[in-house]
């Protein structure tokens, strides 16, 4: 029996669940229990321990009944690890204590994973539990970069730093991006662009990220699906002031009523496209403002690398929207970047590179595989 990971990504109103063999790097299994905390009767799942039930439901109706899956760890995806847990970390009591304390840095995000880690021990306790966090790949970011031009005091008594995010994701695809290319991952210069409905950049110097978009939180940076990304902090104090609206409402509209739906009504890039295409103007003001937000930073990364030999695609819209990467990057050969028109425009979904022969900077589209990388962690962690 080939060895399993069940590998757990815990939202406030979600579960999304793999079992992923990380020898083989075969994913048995996976899929998503959504509307968790509403109405039962009207569909909605009462909370994380019935939609944990209902995940081992769905594995036995699909025929992967758990004491034959050879499962051997649970891995968890924490968004937020704060400055000290960064590397893969065997979940105990005084871990999620620590989460608890970490909370307030990623309201949105922690407490619902610390909610899933919590039922996923309850149901599976022979199994050891293992926290793998978002933040880990930029730990050691450098200080010029990590570090927030605040007064110092505050900063360190709060913990205020960048942190970034989607780290498990930029890791993973610059490791495959280097193995996609057959050269050592040491001798490259590379930016990964993750562009799903939360988007980041990061800008890598061999195997160590030197810069990335995402701050204290996952809101800084790109344009992204219903976040502002970058904005003038002036503007929550002007609204808190002058407009009288709260912290909680402002957080909340940066967060889930800004970025691409908040400018364009809608947030799925397929239907913003076909809208851009009938002349809506909202939408189309939304897709510049998202484009322009990640050609300057592609820009930016290119001035702190000092060029880059890759520049990488990957999550829903980087992998799929082959429009999204040819404005990304248009007009960009005197950087030594330039686009086959036709290899961007394949359908194709297995890692590829689309940059035209012979252009120094070559450009790829890589698949990520977050619960891979989770996986292969949890192994890791638990001796191979």
């Amino acid at each position: 029996m080939s060895r399993s990971v069940l590998v757990l990504n815990s939202g406030s109103s979600s579960v999304k669940y793999s079992v992923v063999q990380p020898d083989s790097g075969t994913t048995v299994a996976d899929g998503i229990v959504e509307r968790i905390g509403e109405d039962v009767a009207e569909g909605g799942v009462a909370d994380h321990g019935a939609a944990l039930a209902l995940v081992f439901d769905k594995l036995a109706g699909d025929g992967h009944r758990l004491d034959q899956l050879g499962l051997f760890a649970v891995g968890h995806r924490v968004v937020h690890g704060g400055p000290d847990l960064y590397r893969p970390t065997v979940v105990d009591d005084a871990l999620i204590g620590r989460l608890e304390e970490l909370a307030p840095l990623a309201p949105l995000h922690n407490p619902p994973a610390i909610q899933g880690i919590q039922v996923a021990r309850e149901a599976l306790p022979e199994l050891p539990h293992i926290a793998v966090f978002d933040t880990a790949f930029f730990h050691d970011l450098p200080a010029a970069a990590a570090t927030y031009a605040i007064d110092r005091d505050v900063a360190q008594r709060w913990n205020i730093r960048r942190y970034g995010f989607h780290g498990t994701s930029h890791q993973y695809v610059s490791e495959q991006a280097a193995a996609f290319l057959g050269v050592p991952l040491d001798s490259l210069r590379q930016i990964v662009l993750h562009l799903g409905n939360g988007a980041s950049a990061s800008a890598i110097l061999g195997s160590r990220p030197v810069e990335t978009s995402m701050g204290l939180t996952p809101m800084e940076g790109l344009v992204m699906g219903t976040r502002s990304g970058d904005i003038d902090p002036g503007v929550m104090t002007y609204l808190w002031r002058t407009a009288g609206m709260s912290v909680e409402d402002i957080e909340s509209m940066l967060n889930r009523r800004s970025g691409v739906r908040g400018l364009g009504g809608e947030v799925d890039f397929r239907v913003l496209h076909r809208l851009i295409d009938s002349g809506d103007s909202a939408a189309q003001l939304a897709y510049d403002v998202y484009i322009h937000r990640l050609r300057k930073y592609v820009g930016a990364y290119l001035a702190v690398l000092g060029g880059a030999d890759v520049i990488t695609f990957t999550a829903g819209v980087g992998e799929n929207d082959a429009r999204v990467r040819r404005d990304t990057l248009s007009g960009l050969t005197a950087f030594g970047i330039e686009l086959d028109e036709h290899l961007n425009d394949s359908p194709a979904r297995t890692a590829r590179r689309i940059s035209a022969e012979g252009a120094p900077t070559t450009v790829l589209v890589i698949p990520t595989d977050e619960e891979l990388a989770i996986a292969r962690a949890c192994a890791q962690v638990l001796g191979g």
